[in-house]
């Protein structure tokens, strides 16, 4: 992966701070800035969802450096941004059911984590933060596809939280005069996303449960529709984000997606033929359905156009093509007993 650099600067030039850099998307954020040998790459992370096999790659590289602390420190926040250009903010306590069930963390974690390194960069002079914005935020709205100023009601305390964080955003550039743009993911999915767990996302959820003969389960009918977006599209904003020059494009929010629907009837069986190319038992295996999930956008489907014009932002990867680079990843490790397991 990371064939295609998606940048016009030399990136020996700048020092990064990737918040939740153990994660999922930040795990693939710092390979590829490593790989394009960034001057330094220094990860903040917890370890609470973040695995440390995710890293392990990279400690043997002089560019690279590993803060384990919490963003709902304020000295952590500070001594973690301190020399550093630009900040990706990554760190968040996922997952729609878990708010619901524990709104209290996700408020912390996400609210008052976010306020803490919005302060830190302030003070010691970060050139500009890059967060990670989210699609929970449309809430009730029906429009489709979703445009970045016409928002609904949010369904859950994470959709809340990942608003408020845009709020704030708005609040620091205008006041502090700092340099901030966030990005509304839309369901991101390939390799190193954790697929086990109680809140593992759906794709690689479905890819262990059919690997392990077990039945995946969609709750509804399957006909919501999610607009997957494979991660190194994901790694493109990021980076286009980070170093746009134009200030048009500041201080605002992104839909970083692919632009299409697909329905979860429509994954779940995509899955079950392909994986069953390799292990024909799996087609076999039963789909189930069950009751609707408190807290779920019925449908989502982003309108890109404002993230093409602004950022020069262009999808490389459909959803099919990432998912085939994410099964074989998941295939070659099926055995493997480092994948993430909280």
């Amino acid at each position: 992966m990371y064939q295609k650099a998606y940048h016009t600067e030399d990136l020996g030039n700048y020092s990064f701070l990737i918040t939740g850099g153990a994660g999922f998307i930040g795990s693939n954020l710092a390979e590829y800035l490593l790989n394009f040998r960034a001057a330094k790459v220094r990860v903040l992370d917890n370890l609470s969802t973040g695995h440390r096999q995710n890293m392990q790659p990279f400690f043997s590289n002089p560019a690279f450096e590993f803060i384990q602390g919490d963003i709902r420190d304020p000295d952590t926040c500070k001594k973690s941004t301190q020399g550093i250009d630009i900040v990706f903010h990554q760190a968040a306590l996922g997952s729609v059911p878990r708010s619901i069930l524990d709104p209290i963390t996700t408020n912390d974690v996400n609210i008052a984590g976010f306020v803490n390194m919005l302060v830190a960069a302030k003070d010691t002079g970060v050139k500009r933060v890059v967060y990670a914005a989210s699609s929970s935020t449309y809430g009730d709205s029906k429009d489709l596809p979703k445009v970045e100023d016409q928002i609904g009601l949010p369904l859950s305390p994470y959709a809340v939280t990942k608003y408020v964080n845009e709020l704030y955003a708005g609040v620091f550039s205008r006041t502090y005069h700092m340099e901030l743009i966030g990005l509304r993911y839309f369901n991101v999915f390939g390799p190193r996303q954790d697929p086990k767990g109680a809140y593992a996302a759906v794709i690689p959820k479905f890819i262990h449960q059919f690997l392990n003969h077990q039945s995946p389960l969609i709750h509804g009918d399957g006909n919501h529709s999610r607009d997957f977006t494979f991660i190194e599209n994901v790694i493109q904003a990021n980076l286009l984000a980070a170093l746009v020059k134009n200030a048009e494009a500041l201080n605002t929010v992104y839909n970083i997606a692919y632009g299409e629907q697909t329905n979860l009837n429509q994954l779940a069986e995509n899955l079950q033929q392909t994986l069953g190319v390799q292990d024909p038992s799996v087609l076999k295996v039963e789909i189930l359905h069950g009751p609707n999930r408190e807290g779920d956008i019925p449908h989502s489907l982003a309108s890109i156009e404002k993230a093409r014009k602004n950022l020069g932002y262009k999808p490389a990867y459909n959803f099919q093509e990432g998912l085939k680079i994410a099964v074989k990843w998941y295939l070659e490790n099926k055995h493997n007993t480092q994948l993430p397991n909280p």
